[in-house]
């Protein structure tokens, strides 16, 4: 039997529709120079086309000076492609990512791109986004640490190996019952609980401001990308209780003068708490480390920790604090910015000027015993020259070891990040915000 096939069908015409794409971020910041920037997901898709078979690139860059079109990496495939930036020099630049799709479509969207300046040891850096003000950090473990701000009171949980946005975070004003700032400045963790303290001071106008009168807990559960921190309790009269202290005690260190109306915190007779650690062996006595007063206050004077007896109590139940005799240390006429302790009892005190504009000033790590009448050793010099202060210790590593290594936290809250004379707690964009973490080998 002969079949005879019939005309056949013409094939239909694939009718492809616009692109469509999507960007995680559209602002994003890098520096020159660095390692493991963050970078910034690009989502595509056109309606009749795989996605795999769409190109993503970018176009075009308003300042190739900044970084070009040469200076971006698109990696992945599918619908979701990562997009970094090497930055080639200080500033800002738009950048235009395009998708090209199938029938010759395609469509664009700008990221909004500023790289701030190289620094020293770039491979040893990285930048936590989101916030420049960074004043605290505590370790959590899984190589994450929880970081605080002094010009809010969101606390931050960041990855300590990348750059980038914070995994989580929290804000415990409504829990404080506060509208302002806490001026966090000092934090350490015992068990399950970390204390936080404010600066205790006036604010830089040398106004009180009520909020910055106030240390609290939280408590910590997980650890890693994982951790959660649950509000604890707050107290908010410490320096209420270091002034009636001081005042017992000849006015030694002038802590009434200090935090007189009009009497800015951060100048050498000034009061201003920037450290908090507790003593050896003891999970009841803290030490608060000073920024300001020294002791006395004259050029070239001593660094002050003032040890609170009954810290653990001023926390749980509203104890008024008990003090005991103030530890004064020779840090080479530079006050506490940070103290903190490992398991072993081996301290870490970051050493900085008590003044307010330090940038330029000498910073340096010394090693201590937590005795007091010892004398502490400087382990190692810290640059100067890079944007923002040095102003956290994340964590004390075995002070023995050779080619021991610490991260420190900046504070670069002043600095101009890429400039244009703004500083960075100033900037619009909170992507564009940035405070430095840097690992440093300490001196034998």
């Amino acid at each position: 039997m002969l079949l005879i096939a019939g005309p056949t069908a013409p094939a239909q015409a694939v009718t492809y529709g616009t692109p469509t794409i999507a960007l995680s971020a559209s602002y994003l910041s890098g520096a020159v120079g660095a390692t493991g920037d963050p970078v910034v997901n690009v989502t595509v898709g056109q309606s009749g086309a795989d996605a795999s078979a769409l190109t993503v690139s970018v176009s075009a860059s308003s300042r190739a000076s900044v970084a070009g079109t040469g200076d971006v990496t698109v990696t992945g495939a599918g619908a979701v492609r990562q997009l970094a930036v090497a930055a080639r020099g200080r500033g800002y630049t738009n950048l235009t990512v395009k998708v090209t799709g199938l029938g010759g479509k395609s469509a664009t969207r700008t990221l909004y791109y500023a790289a701030s300046a190289a620094v020293q040891n770039p491979a040893d850096a990285r930048w936590f986004t989101g916030s420049a003000d960074a004043s605290a950090a505590v370790d959590v473990g899984g190589g994450y640490a929880v970081v605080a701000d002094d010009e809010s009171n969101v606390l931050r949980l960041y990855d300590r190996s990348r750059s980038g946005a914070p995994v989580r975070t929290w804000d415990f004003s409504s829990q404080l019952g506060v509208s302002k700032e806490v001026d966090i400045e000092g934090a350490t963790r015992i068990g399950n609980t970390i204390y936080w303290t404010g600066s205790l001071g006036n604010n830089k106008d040398g106004e009180y401001k009520a909020p910055r009168n106030t240390v609290f807990t939280t408590t910590v559960s997980g650890s890693g990308p994982g951790t959660q921190l649950a509000y604890g309790r707050s107290y908010k009269k410490l320096r209420d209780d270091l002034v009636a202290w001081d005042r017992a005690n000849g006015n030694r260190y002038g802590f009434a003068a200090g935090t007189a109306a009009g009497e800015a915190p951060k100048q050498i007779d000034g009061f201003n708490v920037e450290g908090l650690e507790f003593a050896p062996g003891s999970t009841t006595t803290a030490y608060l480390g000073f920024r300001a007063p020294l002791a006395p206050a004259v050029p070239g004077g001593r660094a002050l920790l003032v040890p609170v007896t009954n810290f653990d109590q001023v926390l749980a139940s509203g104890a008024r604090a008990a003090f005991g005799a103030g530890v004064e240390l020779d840090l080479g006429g530079l006050a506490v910015r940070d103290i903190r302790k490992n398991a072993a009892g081996q301290y870490l005190i970051l050493a900085g000027s008590w003044a307010a504009d330090d940038n330029s000033d000498p910073y340096a790590l010394y090693q201590w015993d937590g005795v007091p009448g010892h004398a502490p050793v400087k382990r190692a010099d810290l640059p100067t020259t890079d944007p923002g202060g040095w102003e956290a210790i994340v964590d004390v590593p075995d002070l023995t070891a050779a080619g021991a290594r610490v991260q420190l936290v900046t504070d670069n809250g002043s600095a101009d990040l890429y400039g244009d004379g703004t500083e960075a707690k100033d900037l619009t964009h909170a992507e564009w915000k940035k405070a430095r973490a840097a690992w440093f080998t300490l001196n034998p």
